[in-house]
């Protein structure tokens, strides 16, 4: 489960909005609104990639996407892991020589 955020996401996106609208410094803004201003500049750069004026960072969906796609990775490396245990052990039976029973 993921850490509870610090700050509500109402005011995440208002302050990105007020940056980006106004043209205010980040730092200013920040003071402003109480926000630590790395914070605020993370946020702005998130926004500007999921609007596509950036290249350099992942856009939300891509990162959602590529969490998912390690998820299923991870399962898909344990279900292997798995059958490869489960051949070994159903070939280890069939290489065993059967004896009857005594009568």
């Amino acid at each position: 489960m993921p850490a509870p955020r610090k700050y509500p996401d109402e005011l995440r996106e208002r302050a990105v909005r007020e940056v980006r609208s106004t043209g205010r410094p980040i730092a200013h803004v920040a003071r402003d609104l109480g926000i630590h201003k790395e914070a605020l500049r993370g946020w702005v750069r998130q926004a500007e990639a999921d609007a596509g004026e950036r290249d350099d960072r992942l856009t939300t969906a891509e990162r959602d996407e590529l969490k998912e796609l390690r998820k299923e990775n991870a399962e898909l490396r344990r279900a292997n892991e798995i059958l490869k245990a489960a051949s070994v052990f159903f070939a280890q039976e069939i290489d065993r020589p059967r004896t009857r029973p005594s009568r």
